[in-house]
């Protein structure tokens, strides 16, 4: 069967996955001097002691560091900044965006809390907030190679593939090998479908990491080839990432994906049944299972995994393929009624009206299949296979 509109997601690891938290460190980077009067040494020494408890992850601790500032000076910066980081670390963005938003109504261009703000954005998906925060960011700080590969990741996720590769391609000019920038770009061009030019930013990352590189980027390798097509190489690379780890659903499902393209069926159902161990409930491999044994000629078996995925939850392409099952063993009728009824569902799927039409020509009906395939073509954009179909019908008549 053609893909199901499921494909594993990246394992996407951008730069805000590992580049330090700005405004947390911001008590290393020389805020302040030695305070003159003991008030303002009580706040350093609270703000000290908020951002040790920061990077120690003991949250509770660093807000009562900061509420105890609040008590003296309500609008410090550092107690702001301070507990919009606290807020952030607990994934309480809204929280923490107010308080980034008052430290910079008190303090204009803040670094920090635009730095926060920005993050905070990004991990609400409001990229293009978070966007023109970094922004403000670069115009004071235009080298920042943090900033540019988060500004660019925010492209991309808004699938602004051209701005997203200048500011990439702008960090490999200051920094060749950043391994932030090559990630991204593959997974640029990956999700553009340029899978030979993703292939080529991920190959690099194999080449700078050769005896310690990610499992990801096996992975991503591997899905560039699965995508090319190109399966047996595919299959070295996702073999490699078992290798490393045994029970990696991405290399598992990227090695049973490449062996079904290779019509290796035994292989592939192999596969399927290694993530089923792990996940036996998970009905997008269960169908996965149910079309592996159908295509092995194994009708019994794939009912039987096909309702397993059912017995979950209602699956398009679970009942498609009990369809499917039902048209070869000539139950025409009980295949029509169900793909009837799935296209009242899902309109738009190509694939149901081949199916029926597919029913209609075997029960000797050529013109209630063609009067299918015309209705999609009446009804939504033109298919490619549908009008070959359509015109090999109606040649034929």
């Amino acid at each position: 069967m053609p893909e199901k509109g499921f494909v594993p997601p990246d394992e996407t690891f951008s730069s805000s996955d590992v580049f330090d938290d700005s405004a947390s460190s911001a008590a290393d980077k020389g805020w302040s001097n030695t305070p003159p009067v003991p008030e303002e040494r009580e706040l350093s020494d609270l703000s000290k002691k908020g951002y040790q408890f920061l990077k120690e992850s003991r949250i509770a601790e660093a807000i009562s560091c900061f509420e105890r500032m609040f008590e003296i000076n309500q609008n410090n910066n550092y107690a702001l900044v301070g507990m919009g980081d606290a807020k952030r670390k607990q994934g309480a963005f809204l929280d923490a965006v107010a308080f980034y938003q008052r430290c910079l109504e008190f303090h204009p261009g803040n670094n920090y809390a635009l730095f926060g703000l920005a993050d905070c954005y990004k991990a609400l998906n409001q990229y293009h907030k978070a966007i023109e925060i970094w922004e403000q960011y670069l115009v004071h700080d235009t080298k920042n190679i943090t900033v540019l590969t988060r500004v660019a990741d925010a492209y991309r996720k808004i699938r602004d593939f051209r701005h997203s590769k200048i500011m990439y391609l702008q960090v490999l000019e200051m920094e060749e090998r950043n391994p932030y920038a090559i990630i991204g770009l593959g997974h640029l061009h990956y999700d553009f479908k340029e899978y030979r030019d993703a292939l080529f930013y991920w190959e690099k990352m194999l080449e700078f990491n050769k005896n310690n590189v990610d499992i990801r980027v096996l992975t991503s390798i591997g899905n560039c080839h699965r995508k090319l097509k190109t399966f047996g190489e595919g299959i070295a690379y996702f073999e490699r990432a078992l290798e490393r780890d045994p029970c990696n659903f991405y290399a598992l499902f990227g090695i049973a994906d490449c062996y079904r393209g290779m019509n290796q069926q035994h292989r592939s159902m192999e596969y399927w049944e290694r993530i089923l161990e792990q996940d036996p409930r998970n009905k997008v491999i269960l169908t996965r299972a149910g079309d592996t044994y159908r295509n092995m000629g194994d009708f019994d078996k794939a009912v039987e995994y096909y309702q397993q995925a059912l017995n979950i939850e209602f699956d398009t392409y679970a009942v498609l393929g009990l369809a499917v099952v039902a048209r070869i063993q000539g139950k025409y009728d009980d295949a029509i009624e169900s793909l009837k009824k799935l296209i009242q569902q899902d309109p738009r799927n190509y694939r149901l009206y081949t199916e029926l039409a597919d029913c209609y020509v075997k029960k000797g009906e050529k013109h209630r299949a063609i009067d299918i395939l015309e209705e999609y073509q009446q009804q939504w954009l033109r298919n490619t296979y549908i009008t070959e179909y359509l015109e090999m019908l109606k040649a034929s008549n």
